[in-house]
């Protein structure tokens, strides 16, 4: 398990569009698509990852607590499911219903949505404002497989309460985990 840190793409960034297949309904979904509130989580995560797995549940947890006020998730898994099958769309869906995801799990196929979001680690998770500027990129906690930190997702949610609260935040620490799995020849250039 070789462990990655979030580039931390820059504050005030707008996010960036996409089009991409929602894994269980099969619709295409652009960012436009989803109704603009007063904020969007947009996750990057895998079915395999061993930092996913841990926080998983939490993460299903907060979207289903902050939809109802105001701030949609979308979660993206952008990995070579080649060499990774266990992150294939089929797999994807299957952990989208078992899990009870109340939000879209994109497929990225061509890495083109990764690279636009600097995102190179799952889970990587970015905060956008209801005008879908970057106001949070970072840790959903401070939990990693075998630390003994429990999972709350207490960096996220902090960052979310402070969205919704108009205030910001002073701390953002990068979201650690695996590497996406690149397509050969596909891999980021330095930071």
């Amino acid at each position: 398990m070789v462990m990655t840190q979030s580039r931390m793409l820059a504050l005030g960034t707008r996010a960036p569009d996409f089009r991409l297949p929602d894994v269980v309904s099969g619709n295409k979904l652009s960012l436009s698509d989803i109704p603009p509130g007063r904020g969007l989580m947009v996750a990057f995560i895998c079915n395999h990852c061993p930092f996913v797995k841990l926080i998983l549940d939490g993460l299903v947890q907060y979207a289903h607590d902050y939809a109802p006020r105001g701030i949609a998730s979308v979660a993206i898994s952008s990995n070579d499911v080649g060499s990774y099958p266990e992150d294939s769309p089929q797999a994807m869906a299957t952990l989208a219903r078992a899990r009870h995801f109340g939000f879209p799990y994109l497929y990225d196929a061509t890495q083109a949505v990764a690279k636009s979001y600097q995102a190179v680690c799952t889970p990587d998770l970015f905060l956008f404002d209801g005008e879908r500027k970057l106001f949070y990129r970072g840790q959903f906690d401070g939990a990693r497989p075998r630390n003994g930190v429990a999972v709350t997702g207490g960096d996220l949610r902090s960052a979310s309460d402070a969205l919704l609260q108009g205030k910001t935040v002073d701390q953002q620490l990068p979201s650690v985990g695996c590497n996406i799995k690149w397509l050969s020849g596909n891999e980021p250039g330095p930071q």
